[in-house]
């Protein structure tokens, strides 16, 4: 897509700081990260989100993702890497992974709150209905 900043960067229009690649996926370093390391992997095959992404495609994503784990962890001496998907910031799907240690600072992703009472009943039985299962 001749817009998304993502498919420059795969075309080389836009410089990255580019740590993996082969004919599925690209992974680069964030230009905004949230600590060293934080790194982005794309599909070189442009969708706009994940549920619009082909799960082969997402699943490759995924596989390379848990590879680039042990080398971002062990390379800037992280306890774990988390991974994010978001989907929101830049219109093409993207894995995040942050190099995180147990004590670096940082927040959890999201604020967490407990459901009211039966609400996570209720909540439940919605999403079992559109799965098919009751």
């Amino acid at each position: 897509m001749e817009s998304c900043i993502f498919c420059k960067i795969i075309a080389r229009q836009i410089p990255a700081e580019i740590i993996y690649e082969d004919e599925t996926v690209l992974a680069f370093l964030d230009i905004h990260p949230t600590k060293p390391g934080h790194t982005l992997i794309i599909p070189k095959a442009h969708h706009k989100m994940m549920i619009d992404t082909p799960e082969n495609i997402v699943a490759d994503v995924f596989v390379k993702a848990k590879r680039l784990m042990t080398p971002l962890k062990q390379s800037l001496s992280a306890d774990y890497v988390a991974l994010s998907v978001v989907g929101v910031d830049v219109p093409h799907f993207h894995v995040h992974l942050i190099p995180r240690g147990t004590l670096d600072g940082l927040a959890d992703f999201w604020l967490r709150k407990k459901y009211p009472e039966g609400e996570m009943q209720k909540v439940g039985k919605k999403i079992r209905e559109k799965i098919g299962k009751k």
